[in-house]
């Protein structure tokens, strides 16, 4: 298969790839122009017309609040509020205390609260936000749960029915009424739950995704089912009838598509649900010049454009357009050694939300961003 024909293996259902095919893939400055050449007073690069802020620290109380930023700040995601403002929550991902935290903001982006949402669980890596405004708290390790969090904090539930492995991310299909979730190991695989009464996570059918493979960059997944209770490294049955996906990182459903990224072959992936169709949008070789290394969690804006964050690389946020380019959107500099965690849009699509989780190389604790400007919708 040439590079000219990937993406041609989709029905094309997506807002995001409904005009994408018809472009060429490649590298460029992106919707909002080159980063500046120096960074501002918080370390940060960014295109002219944008700026950030530091909302927390790992070790001090969050400003406005009383609630001490937690350590190793990981996946993130924004909720609504009635009040017209919105929540972040952030993972912690250590051992035995990780949890996750949330942080409030008023409709004018003023932190109005903050608090522990999860506690007494470990290496809670990313996860996913439901439509019905829980969060989804996944720890990774081999023996890793999920967890449900109300954003108030009044209490979370274990969903052991959703697998017992490294866990990743989640994302949540609200039109097919089904979760897909990332492995984040070497062997890892890629699963979808299908809850029996949703949106209870109660009881459901776990399964993990067999490719057919049309090429080197498509195909269409085919689902097994797989135990609940251990994970498939420990089914041989399961390994051989399933397809590896290499230390999956995020995972975001959009209209239709579900993303996910691979950070062990550097790809980054759109599976159409309703055809399981599966294509790989982004890989180096795909996009000769590339600046992003180290793919991570993935977030997909308003206008439909990815958002992806490195895990190490040169410490960037990068765009990946609905035209097919390719571009930095965000530099942090001192930071080398950490990883870019948790990048969430507010509500509006006006403010981005993500932390370099071990900060910089002198002080060696997370920081947690805010980014504001004129996004695109």
């Amino acid at each position: 298969m040439s590079r000219g024909a990937v993406g041609l293996g989709l029905a094309l259902g997506s807002r995001f790839w409904a005009s994408a095919y018809a472009q060429p893939a490649h590298v460029g400055v992106g919707p909002y122009g080159p980063l500046s050449p120096s960074p501002d007073a918080n370390g940060v690069r960014l295109p002219a017309g944008f700026s950030s802020r530091v909302i927390a620290r790992t070790g001090s109380v969050v400003p406005g609040t009383n609630h001490v930023w937690h350590v190793a700040p990981d996946g993130g995601a924004c909720f609504a509020s009635p009040s017209g403002g919105w929540t972040y929550v952030s993972n912690s991902e250590v051992y035995y205390v990780g949890g996750a935290a949330a942080v409030e903001f008023d409709a004018g982006a003023n932190v109005v609260a903050a608090r522990t949402i999860l506690s007494g669980t470990s290496y809670n890596c990313s996860g996913g936000a439901t439509p019905w405004g829980t969060w989804l708290s996944c720890e990774e390790w081999a023996r890793g749960r999920v967890y449900e969090c109300p954003i108030d904090g009044s209490g979370a539930v274990q969903r052991p029915q959703l697998g017992t492995f490294a866990h990743e991310a989640v994302a949540v299909d609200p039109v097919e009424y089904r979760l897909y979730l990332t492995e984040d190991a070497y062997d890892g695989r890629f699963y979808r739950f299908t809850p029996s009464h949703y949106p209870s996570l109660a009881a459901g059918r776990l399964e993990a995704a067999s490719v057919s493979w049309e090429g080197e960059y498509h195909g269409r997944i085919g689902w097994v089912r797989v135990s609940k209770l251990a994970p498939v490294s420990a089914d041989p049955s399961t390994r051989r009838r399933t397809t590896v996906f290499r230390n999956g990182e995020g995972c975001f459903y959009d209209d239709g598509s579900v993303y996910f990224t691979t950070k062990g072959n550097e790809r980054v992936w759109a599976l159409e649900v309703e055809t399981g169709a599966l294509e790989c949008i982004y890989a180096p070789e795909l996009y000769p010049s590339s600046p992003l290394r180290g793919v991570d969690n993935v977030v997909v804006a308003p206008s439909g454009d990815l958002f992806i964050a490195e895990d190490g690389g040169d410490m960037d946020i990068c765009v990946l357009t609905r035209e097919r380019e390719l571009s930095r959107f965000v530099r942090l500099t001192g930071h080398e050694g950490s990883e870019i965690t948790g990048p969430a849009f507010n509500p509006a699509g006006t403010k981005l939300y993500f932390s370099s989780q071990r900060g910089t190389r002198a002080e060696g604790l997370g920081v947690t961003f805010e980014i504001s400007g004129p996004f695109r919708r």
